[in-house]
């Protein structure tokens, strides 16, 4: 699944028609509501204000705002979910110019409007970690180590001594076994991962030059805490980075 890289906004003009779409990650149906009546506040003068949001599968609601019935926000609503996107708001403001569009025609901006909005903002994919463990001889870690490094399945989060060494490993979670098959076959003997904790979530970035295309020329940075890292890639040389 995916979310928005960060909050964003774009304006379009059709037909003398000015539509704003505003953008914002959310992790409740509360906050996505309180987005709304944000933008709403803001926007206080607007012709209209229409939205659609999808926290996760079950919270997902959209408005037309006084636009007719389903020219404005299920065409809102739609976009996000050919993108994949969850945890995501949109209000789509819309100041009328004088020349009307028709119902094909609303259908065709409020959809576009978000569209063009989720293209420039960039899409997150989430990718859950986690910290895995294993117990190794405390006077011969030191040696093995210099064989982990040079490897690139996983991260090595952490040695800890005691009378043996307890090697922590952070890793995709779908990638323990094939994890702990490269350790038992690279170290001569058996190694079974534990669990170190609940699994962390790593948001990946780049530019979506169409809809849940592949990720371009990528560089990944890291930097932050343990448990919430940023990762900035570089998608035809823009650099997007995770809020």
């Amino acid at each position: 699944m995916y979310t928005i890289s960060r909050d964003y906004r774009k304006e379009i003009v059709i037909e003398k028609s000015r539509f704003i779409c505003s953008l914002k990650k959310v992790h409740s149906e509360a906050e996505a509501q309180e987005f709304i009546k944000a933008v709403k506040k803001e926007f206080w003068d607007a012709t209209h204000n229409c939205s659609a949001y999808i926290v996760d599968d079950l919270a997902q609601r959209s408005s037309d705002d006084g636009e007719p019935s389903g020219t404005a926000g299920i065409p809102m609503l739609e976009v996000l979910r050919k993108n994949g996107l969850t945890e995501t708001a949109a209000v789509v403001t819309r100041y009328f110019g004088g020349i009307k569009l028709g119902a094909g025609g609303l259908v065709r901006a409020y959809s576009g409007s978000v569209a063009g909005a989720v293209k420039e903002a960039g899409l997150a994919q989430k990718i859950l970690l986690g910290y895995y463990s294993f117990l190794y001889d405390v006077n011969s870690v030191g040696r093995i180590l210099n064989v982990l490094y040079q490897q690139q399945l996983f991260e090595i989060a952490d040695v800890q001594y005691d009378l043996r060494a307890k090697v922590i490993l952070k890793m995709r979670a779908e990638q323990k076994a094939e994890a702990e098959a490269w350790l038992t076959e690279n170290l001569n003997q058996q190694i079974e991962l534990e669990q170190e904790g609940g699994a962390v979530t790593l948001a990946a970035t780049g530019i979506m030059h169409k809809m849940l295309a592949t990720y371009e020329n990528r560089s990944p940075e890291f930097s932050g805490a343990d448990c919430l890292r940023e990762v900035v890639f570089y998608a035809s040389n823009k650099k997007i980075q995770l809020l």
